[in-house]
């Protein structure tokens, strides 16, 4: 496939590296570009950008690959028991990942560092790596192409991030349709793809960071790991979940509403009907295999979070958060974590609006096909 290999040639060209490693990953990445190709609708900066996304995930996956191939004790590394943040997207888990992520004896991974993994962070640079300053810049970019991902998704360059991206250098991730029209490409990954080969390969990334970087406590978050759970839980047997809960008639809309912004910069012809349906799909398809997981004797594993009386004051939450993972909340990390809550506010930069309709969303209508989920877990309904 000549497309494929011009693409592959790019990223061996841009890095002077030629070792992909498994070959695992084309399949991901041919359903992409062919999904792209034929329903993209790009405006030509979105080719541009849909291009230039996928080489550059192959060039770190290149990269990751040399580091191993030189330093193959990396693979010694072990991830135990990290904490797999799940649930619907915009329950409120960005903000107990960043809380999480203040308490100076667990590890998350950053943005800066998602974005360049390699060379691996050390400890003794790891608040002032010059990787910080370029992605403060990107973000300052990201800023301007989509002014309103600030009041959706406040964020820096030093805070904890998905690892959307990880998971795309095995070209399984949801990243690709929060920017890109590829309706095949979706379909494929939330009813067919095999995401256990995905979720090695964040491991195997994770182990990088780690290894000149402690500590070692994993503290991990992303919506996608519900549609997943059963692949997630091969490659991490011994995970503890912390699951985030809040009404879908907030949650869906909203999440379509996001996609939305980051759609624009790449399409001259966004459907919105599309945006509305994949994330009622995706939601719908999570919980359900969510729920399925849990009753399948994992129950014990998870420890539940809602979204308003976290977002009044998530201390006391916070507190039997700790005492479910069997691990000391020191006053250091209090402290810290008040500190992130006290300078980062709900509605920082103004209130994320969006109107459902807009998407083809009705509330009514997805609260009754959602209620096996909210009656489960008791979810408050209304606008909070």
């Amino acid at each position: 496939m000549t497309r494929i290999s011009d693409l592959l040639d790019k990223a061996r060209g841009a890095t002077g590296l030629d070792n992909f490693g498994d070959d695992g990953f084309r399949e991901g990445l041919e359903r992409l570009v062919d999904s792209g190709d034929r329903e993209g609708r790009f405006s030509d900066a979105g080719r541009g950008m849909f291009d230039g996304q996928i080489v550059m995930l192959l060039m770190k996956r290149l990269e990751v690959e040399d580091w191993y191939a030189r330093h193959p004790e990396i693979d010694e590394q072990e991830i135990v028991a990290p904490l797999l943040v799940l649930g619907l997207p915009r329950t409120g888990s960005t903000a107990l990942h960043c809380i999480l992520g203040e308490d100076p004896a667990v590890r998350v991974m950053r943005n800066w560092e998602c974005m360049n993994p390699c060379p691996p962070p050390e400890a003794a640079t790891y608040e002032t790596d010059p990787r910080i300053a370029v992605m403060e810049e990107q973000m300052r970019l990201r800023d301007r192409l989509t002014p309103r991902m600030k009041q959706m998704l406040p964020s820096t360059a030093t805070s904890p991030t998905e690892d959307q991206l990880t998971m795309g250098y095995d070209f399984k991730s949801q990243i690709f349709q929060a920017g890109f029209r590829i309706p095949s490409y979706a379909r494929w990954l939330h009813h067919e793809a095999d995401l256990e080969p995905t979720f090695r390969y964040v491991k195997r990334v994770l182990k990088l960071l780690q290894w000149r970087c402690p500590p070692d406590r994993w503290r991990l978050k992303s919506p996608t790991y519900s549609l997943f759970v059963d692949a997630l839980d091969k490659v991490f047997p011994d995970a503890r979940y912390c699951m985030t809960h809040r009404d879908v008639a907030n949650v869906i809309p909203s999440v379509a509403d996001l996609y939305f912004e980051m759609h624009k910069p790449n399409s001259d012809d966004v459907d919105k009907a599309w945006l509305g349906a994949i994330n009622e799909e995706f939601a719908l398809l999570g919980m359900q295999r969510m729920i399925a997981f849990r009753d399948a004797g994992n129950e014990h594993r998870f420890f539940d979070i809602h979204f308003a009386p976290f977002q009044k004051d998530p201390f006391p939450t916070l507190e039997k958060l700790y005492v479910f993972l069997g691990e000391r909340f020191t006053p250091e990390a209090r402290a810290r974590m008040l500190a992130w809550r006290e300078s980062t506010p709900r509605d920082k930069h103004g209130r994320h609006e969006y109107n459902g309709a807009d998407y083809g969303l009705d509330t009514a209508a997805l609260r009754e096909k959602f209620r096996f989920y909210t009656d489960r877990f008791g979810v408050p309904l209304g606008r909070d």
